[in-house]
């Protein structure tokens, strides 16, 4: 693993903001900017892996284990549960330039011994088959993402601080967080800060134990790239004066709750902001229909019921993807490739 792939996490401690969905959407127009990307599901509940593949070839897909074949991000770390290590899994293909490893249900499973090797890897007798366990799915992606050349690794979580997401966020280069204007979605954002200022703290001192004694290991940055703010779905009619309020608290809690303590000049207008990447719409009107295409939002056509009102909504979007993915591009310092 001479050629490190720059790693992205979408993540917030709280649930339903929108970011598998996110996820989904931006590694289809970054594979359509011709990015080649590599999507790793590592939420348990593989939401992202069952937006890409539809039922059918899912089922084929976790059936295939039968067949000894390592086709799950959760196959190819259980040898890890023994004394092996990870076994590179095949990719599934949704684009030349987007490949996945799917999620597993059976991830969960993992979480137990990620626990359990945190601690050993403070002891020196056990310290390197430690960090080979925790570095597992960083050392996976960036050897799956090297085999097709790819320019950039999405990792895909679930909302909580449990063990799966240390180790994925350990060996993340960059954190975007998606937020709701509301209570839940910052006080999640509050819950984030600390614990990523911890793990930092806590991988180093494993790092200083086992030094170069297992090769190539990540080294925890986790650096807040920014934040998506998602339009909120109206919840009881809840006034929208409310959500302005919210919304106007983001970008100082987000500097707060990051340990960013310069506060000086930051500005209750979001739009000013430069922590935020981008302000999405909800899309609701579209989700749907996408869903039933099994494409994203930006690609429906008149066929798949994209009429009328729906269809400058299409376009809407694929700009403001569009303009999400060349942001991020730009500030992780991958250059947008030129077409012919």
């Amino acid at each position: 693993m001479s050629i490190h792939i720059p790693t992205l996490t979408f993540f917030n401690n709280k649930g339903g903001v929108g970011k598998t969905t996110l996820v989904y959407h931006l590694s289809w127009m970054l594979a359509l900017l011709g990015v080649k990307v590599l999507v790793v599901d590592c939420d348990p509940q593989a939401n992202l892996t069952g937006a890409f593949i539809d039922e059918t070839s899912l089922l084929e897909l976790w059936e295939g284990r039968s067949n000894s074949e390592v086709n799950s991000v959760y196959e190819s770390v259980k040898p890890l549960t023994r004394i092996g290590d990870f076994t590179p899994p095949q990719l599934y293909s949704v684009h030349d330039n987007l490949k996945l490893i799917a999620g597993d249900l059976s991830l969960s499973s993992f979480e137990d011994q990620l626990s359990e090797q945190w601690g050993k890897a403070l002891t020196e007798d056990s310290s390197e088959r430690a960090m080979l366990v925790l570095s597992a799915f960083w050392r996976m992606a960036q050897t799956s993402a090297a085999s097709i050349q790819a320019n950039i690794i999405i990792f895909d979580v679930g909302p909580n601080l449990g063990a799966i997401n240390r180790s994925i966020l350990i060996g993340t280069d960059h954190v975007v967080v998606p937020l709701a204007a509301d209570m839940f979605s910052l006080q999640g954002l509050r819950n984030l800060g600390p614990a990523l200022r911890k793990w930092r703290e806590e991988w180093k001192k494993r790092l200083d134990i086992v030094k170069d004694a297992v090769g190539a290991l990540p080294s925890g940055i986790a650096e807040p790239l920014g934040y998506i703010a998602l339009q909120h779905q109206e919840r009881l009619k809840r006034p929208v004066q409310a959500y302005v309020s919210w919304l106007e608290r983001i970008p100082a809690e987000y500097r707060k709750s990051l340990g960013m303590n310069d506060q000086s000049g930051v500005s209750a207008n979001i739009d000013e902001d430069p922590n935020c990447l981008a302000r999405l719409r909800h899309y609701k009107s579209l989700i749907p229909l996408a869903q039933e295409a099994r494409k994203p939002v930006f690609l429906l056509k008149s066929a798949d019921g994209a009429i009328g009102s729906h269809s400058g909504a299409v376009n809407q979007a694929y700009e403001d993807f569009e303009m999400l993915a060349k942001k991020i591009l730009t500030k992780i310092g991958v250059a947008i490739p030129v077409r012919s």
